[in-house]
């Protein structure tokens, strides 16, 4: 007697274009804590955003102000565009409304968190400290988190991390008005 599925049919193909982008190139399949690893991934891209639009650095003659609108620019295009690709991944992978791999939600919202911060003063102890920080916010969503994540397809995949994002800007907002960081 056969199987009603087909082998072939469960087996998702890691080397569609939609699922290779939404699980980082991959990193999502690692077996434990796929997220981390994407939101390190976050961390690295706002790194390089940051310095790539540095006005000391970028050549481009680009005021703080100015280089923090680029940056917020490109970080909401990637984030815009991460709703269609997670929903297109998530049907492809065929796993749940918000399978593990797919990691481009933490990638992406990340780094919009870390806006609060002009890209001058993101030394690394602040880059590790809002790492934790989303990773804390994104694992245990506080209000209204949990309910984002409900949201249709893609949008609820993508928005949870946006609050996550938002809880780690208020934080770090928080603690350098303090003088912590």
């Amino acid at each position: 007697m056969q199987s009603s599925t087909h082998p072939a049919a469960a087996m998702p193909n890691w080397f569609d274009p939609a699922v290779l982008v939404a699980t980082c190139g991959g990193i999502g399949r690692i077996p434990f804590a796929p997220g981390t690893f994407g939101a390190a991934v976050g961390v690295l891209i706002s790194a390089l955003l940051g310095n790539l639009l540095a006005p000391a650095t970028s050549g481009l003659a680009l005021s703080t102000a100015s280089a923090t609108a680029v940056e917020a620019l490109v970080l909401m295009v990637i984030n815009v565009a991460g709703i269609p690709l997670c929903s297109l991944a998530a049907s492809r992978l065929s796993r749940g409304s918000d399978p593990g791999a797919i990691v481009y939600d933490e990638m992406a919202s990340l780094p919009l968190g870390l806006l609060v911060v002009p890209a001058a003063a993101r030394s690394p102890v602040l880059l590790v400290l809002a790492f934790l920080l989303h990773r804390l916010f994104d694992i245990t969503k506080p209000f209204p988190c949990r309910r984002l994540e409900h949201l249709p397809a893609g949008l609820g995949i993508m928005a949870d991390d946006w609050g996550a994002a938002v809880w780690m800007a208020a934080s770090l907002w928080v603690a350098r008005w303090g003088g912590l960081v």
